[in-house]
This record gives structure tokens, C-alpha cells and sequence, in this order.
């Protein structure tokens, strides 16, 4: 059963936010928070990425990184831009896009809960990764940044969704990529007690964005026990931050992908091969977008093409042989233009579906790339399917949007 409790959250003042909050350190690189901080001392990149503090082409890996993500950390409490709240909060917070709303609880999650599997996890993760975000969690001993979980919808707690959402917000504006964020603080002991004990009544929880982020933060909460000789279990390092939404309000948008060559095949050729497992239809110049599971769409040559996958090349009975990533990954991706390795062949890459299939026209249009590949995006009942029964998902099937903001709430270890 999921454990979940209240924490004193450090945050921004209400004047301040917009200021203060920042994309996930993982979406832009560093030239990028450079710009996106210029002029800003009070940016959480500064914390995030501090390597924006140093010289263009400093590696973001510097033990002086690390030692500038604390020395920052310090700055923005004593300047007051994060302040700690008096008393233990569970939080609401909601985002905003295409005038779609999701509300997710923000708490701290259980480490041992990460530990024994009831926190699922879809997704293998990558060690550098990992050891990267374990030091930033180590050196600031805070969870700066929260991870993305979703849950199985729960009635109770979609009650308390709407009776909180009728409050005064503590924060609500609009990001500069248009989505809304809005933040409220639960100060209700009643609802508090209520929150921790319905979570308790589910079984697991699920991480939907942030495996390299929730492996980092339980592997040092877990670190921090062990190396406790007067550990009790009830220590603020037991628990690192979470943001999770019920199932129902996530989507699950396109990951789709685009590929530098035909593998010594001319267009004629590889629309010869893929038509031996799909049927092919030509959509002409239009964009076309694939319409339901196992139909697939394909730009080649300033045309589109629907594909629909044949009878007999899927399996609806497997969890991941159902999914539309496998399908293509396999009959076309490693069959027909021999990329094996999605995770480090350099002939492949992968665009979000919030960037649009234009973004794919224009890659392949501008000669960058020979061929993209839209896929219909997986769904929440498939995610969940896939980390129940302990599969993983293969590389790159999963884009969720808008990204948690950070910065809105930070969790201290201690």
C-alpha cells in the first residue's frame, strides 16, 4: 500500500514565482537555461544547472558544478526566494494546456516503497544518469526537483481534488509556453489525515515521467539509512518528492521518430518491404496522422503514407508486444533499416509529439533526415499493464506534457 505523508515544503514567495520556477533540468540543455536565466539571478537553473554560473563549455559533471548548485541553494534561503513553510503541507497542484486541467498531489513518497516495487517504474534507467542526480540530491540533501507519478483513480481523493480547487490558490500563472500552473497549500489537518490514508489504500503507484529522478532519490534516502547508526524510519530522508496525478486525468502524447537513411534502399524499394507486414496507403501532401492503435503514419519523399499493420505482425494478448513502438521497431526499424539499438544508434532520433508532425516534415523536408515515423500514442491502461506485469517499455515510447514546473516546492532530507 502507498505511503505518503505531509512536508514543510521550501518554496518561493507568492510574489515571486515566476521568477523563481524553471523548466526540468532534463528538457533544455545548458546554453539554453543560460539564455532562458540571463538577467535572472533568481532562476532555479541557477540550482539546476548551475554550470549556467560558469564559462560556456563548462561540464555540467564538475565537481565545482556541484559545489555551485549548493553555494546557490544557501543564496536563494538566505536571500529569501525559497523560504521553508512553518508546518508539514500536502500541496495541490494543477496544470493547464489546451485547456485541459490534470490536479496532482504533491507529497513525499515512501523510499521503501521505490525499494520493494510498489512504486512501479516502465523504463530501464541508466546508470550515469542515476549517479548524476544521486550527487545533486547528495550535495544539497534536498530533492530540488519533483518526480511524476500517476495512481489508479481513487474517489475520495478526486473529492478532495475539487474541495481544495475551490480555494484561493497560493500561485496560478500562465508559463512562457503558455500552460497554466496553479498551486494550493493544504491546511486542513482533517484533509491531511484523510490524504494519507486513502493513499494508503492503494496498492502501488506508478512513475510516469522521472525514472532517473525517482532511482536517484530513493538510492540516496536508502544510502542515508544505512549510513544512520541511530536510524528510526521516520527520518525526513525516508521520503523524496512526488507530484502524482490520478490515471485518468494524464495523457500519454506521440514519441515519434525520424531516421537519417534508407539502409541502401531507394523509397520504391523500402515502400516494397514495409508493404510485405502493413498495408500501405498513399495520403498524398497532407499531413496525416495515425487514427488508432496499429496504424502508423509515414513521411518519405515530401508524401505521406498511412501504414496499418497486418493481421498476425502484433500481439494483442502481450503487453509489449502490443504496443505500436514494438511493431515498428521491429518490422521496420531493425528488419528493413537494421537500427538495433534505439537507445545508441546515431542513424535514429526522436521528436515529441508536442513539437507536431510539422517538426518531422521539416526535419526530412530539410534533408537532415530520410524518413519520419508517427506513431499513435500509448495509453495509461497500457502503461500501468506494462508495470504491473514487470515489463519495460522499449526506449522512447512515453512523452508526457506539460512537464511538472520546478521550483514551486522543494523537499529538504533533514
Amino acid at each position: 500500500m502507498a505511503r505518503v505523508k505531509p512536508f514543510k515544503g521550501v518554496r518561493p514567495p507568492k510574489e515571486m514565482v515566476e521568477e523563481v520556477v524553471s523548466r526540468p533540468y532534463d528538457v533544455l540543455n545548458s546554453e539554453e537555461a543560460r539564455k532562458e536565466a540571463e538577467g535572472n539571478p533568481k532562476s532555479l537553473y541557477h540550482i539546476i544547472k548551475p554550470e549556467i554560473d560558469f564559462e560556456p563549455g563548462t561540464d555540467e559533471h564538475d565537481p565545482r558544478v556541484y559545489e555551485k548548485a549548493v553555494e546557490n541553494f544557501e543564496k536563494f534561503q538566505k536571500n529569501g526566494w525559497l523560504v521553508q513553510d512553518e508546518k508539514e503541507h500536502y500541496y495541490i497542484y494543477a496544470q493547464t494546456m489546451d485547456g485541459r486541467t490534470q490536479y496532482g498531489f504533491v507529497v513525499g513518497a515512501w523510499v521503501e516503497d521505490y525499494m520493494q516495487g510498489r512504486i512501479k517504474k516502465h523504463e530501464l534507467t541508466r546508470r550515469d544518469k542515476e549517479e548524476d542526480r544521486m550527487k545533486h540530491v547528495r550535495v544539497n540533501n534536498a530533492n530540488i526537483e519533483p518526480v511524476f507519478f500517476a495512481f489508479p483513480d481513487n474517489e475520495e481523493l478526486e473529492e478532495i481534488i475539487r474541495t481544495v480547487a475551490k480555494g484561493e490558490p497560493e500561485y496560478d500563472f500562465v508559463a512562457p509556453d503558455g500552460f497554466g500552473h496553479t498551486f494550493w497549500v493544504i491546511d486542513d489537518d482533517e484533509l491531511t489525515k484523510r490524504i494519507t490514508e486513502e493513499f494508503a489504500k492503494i496498492p502501488s503507484l506508478y512513475i510516469a515521467d522521472g525514472h532517473h529522478r525517482s532511482a536517484a532519490a530513493a538510492l540516496v534516502g536508502a544510502e542515508k539509512a544505512r549510513n544512520n547508526p541511530n536510524h528510526r524510519g521516520d527520518e525526513e530522508y525516508n521520503y523524496f518528492l512526488a507530484v502524482a496525478f490520478p490515471a485518468s486525468h494524464l495523457k500519454i502524447i506521440d514519441y515519434n521518430r525520424v531516421v537519417r537513411d534508407l539502409n541502401g534502399l531507394t523509397p520504391e524499394q523500402f515502400l516494397d518491404k514495409i508493404r510485405e507486414n502493413f498495408t500501405v496507403e498513399d495520403k498524398g501532401t497532407e499531413i496525416y496522422h495515425p487514427d488508432r492503435l496499429h496504424n502508423f503514419s509515414l513521411y518519405l519523399d515530401g508524401r505521406w503514407y498511412s501504414l496499418t499493420a497486418k493481421k498476425g505482425t502484433y500481439r494483442d494478448d502481450d503487453p509489449i508486444g502490443v504496443l505500436d513502438v514494438t511493431v515498428s521497431s521491429d518490422l521496420i526499424l531493425r528488419d528493413i533499416l537494421g537500427i538495433t539499438d534505439l537507445r545508441s544508434d546515431k542513424r535514429i532520433d526522436f521528436v515529441g509529439g508536442i513539437r507536431g508532425l510539422e517538426e518531422l516534415k521539416r526535419r526530412v523536408d530539410s534533408g537532415e533526415m530520410k524518413m519520419a515515423l508517427a506513431l499513435y500514442p500509448v495509453t495509461m491502461d497500457q502503461l500501468i499493464n506494462i508495470a504491473d506485469t514487470g515489463n519495460i517499455m522499449p526506449p522512447k515510447t512515453t512523452w508526457f506534457e506539460p512537464k511538472l514546473r520546478s521550483g514551486l516546492v522543494i523537499h529538504k532530507l533533514s
